[in-house]
């Protein structure tokens, strides 16, 4: 079987520090290839249509042009391509906004290097991965902000919202799997599971499985 050819990644942010040390870390990766990096929105743009990567990853806060704006503009031209924001920021508002411009991915700076391969990897792959890193766009942030603005609907339904990948392990508890069943079904770590399910309890305010599964379905959060 011919071997598959590297994912190419490029990476735009301001910071000289952060670039240098996600070049060095990233090159060790036999199957990433670090094609290009730039120091603003601008020219992150001009270098990726020059040189089009398979990833992008795009500082969310940049002189000139922003990694919001750099993402729109690319989005429209590359609509295959992946294009993830890199950020320090866990507000909201910045994901709504990556979300809204089309960003495939809103991962947090904090990350780990082996986690950001296997993101980059992910992606590349069209999967959907889930990270402790990786902020999920498929929240309605839009009605969690409406509920923060409205305590008397606390009880609504929309208030336990949950992301793809909690509803997917939801469907995997309603099934009676086991952690272990539920890692190998979507392809994580079983600590990431046990996460999951223990953000599932909270928003839920729940305190066992069963107990998740039949509000979930009460909710008519999963089938």
């Amino acid at each position: 079987m011919p071997k598959s050819p590297p994912f190419k990644v490029f990476l735009a942010d301001d910071h000289p520090l952060l670039r240098t040390g996600l070049r060095m870390s990233l090159s060790r990766f036999a199957d990433i290839d670090f094609i290009g990096e730039a120091s603003d929105g601008f020219k992150a743009v001009e270098k990726i249509k020059q040189n089009p990567p398979d990833v992008a990853l795009i500082d969310v806060d940049m002189p000139g042009l922003s990694g919001i704006a750099a993402v729109r503009m690319l989005r429209k031209q590359y609509p295959d391509m992946t294009l993830l924001i890199l950020s320090s920021y866990s507000d909201k508002h910045f994901i709504e906004e990556a979300m809204q411009a089309g960003a495939d991915g809103y991962v947090l700076k904090s990350i780990d290097i082996n986690e950001l391969a296997d993101l980059i990897r992910a992606f590349s792959c069209g999967e959907h991965p889930m990270s402790p890193y990786l902020m999920d766009l498929a929240v309605d942030w839009h009605a969690s902000e409406q509920e923060e603005e409205s305590p008397a609907d606390k009880d609504d339904e929309s208030d336990a919202f949950l992301t793809r990948r909690e509803q997917q392990i939801l469907s995997c508890l309603a099934q009676g799997q086991g952690n272990k069943e539920i890692s190998n079904a979507l392809f994580i770590s079983t600590e990431t599971v046990k996460t999951h399910i223990k953000n599932i309890f909270k928003k839920l305010e729940v305190k066992s499985r069963l107990e998740a599964v039949i509000a979930a379905k009460e909710k008519k959060l999963i089938d």
